[in-house]
């Protein structure tokens, strides 16, 4: 118990630290916030406190808290290539179905989805954006780095 090793019949050395020179308590080392958990609250991947975002969908340079470096983290056009499946995808189901069951006119269209898309496409992005932030963090996963 004195900080080297111990010397035991043939188990590999273990190192061992009095309870009186831990420095942080295991119970205040704080867990980490799940990745969607912060795309749907947009707070920091590491801390999970302060907001990520400084605008609708621009990161801040930094977390408040921790100090987190989110320009390390490369989220680029990733979420606005998944949110156009998605979002293309429930509109023009909806489309198709309004169309083949009802028959509207065609501005009835024009009135009904681009508002939806446009609505769907916004709101989604800063979750989208806040979860792909996340599982760059969680993985470890930045731009250039090989393993």
């Amino acid at each position: 118990m004195t900080g080297v090793p111990e010397a035991n019949s043939g188990a590999p050395p273990q190192m061992t630290v009095p309870p009186s020179q831990m420095t942080v308590p295991p119970s205040a080392i704080p867990v980490p916030p799940s990745a969607v958990q912060v795309g749907i609250t947009g707070c920091c991947p590491r801390c999970g406190k302060a907001s990520i975002f400084r605008k609708l969908i621009i990161f801040v340079p930094r977390c408040p808290a921790c100090g987190l470096d989110m320009s390390q983290f490369n989220v680029g056009d990733g979420a606005a290539s998944f949110l156009i499946l998605i979002v293309g995808a429930i509109v023009t189901g909806l489309a198709m179905w309004l169309e083949l069951s009802r028959s509207p006119p065609w501005y009835v269209h024009v009135l009904l989805w681009l508002p939806l898309t446009l609505i769907l496409s916004l709101g989604l992005m800063r979750i989208a954006k806040g979860l792909l932030l996340a599982l760059e963090y969680r993985h470890s996963a930045r731009e250039g780095r090989q393993r």
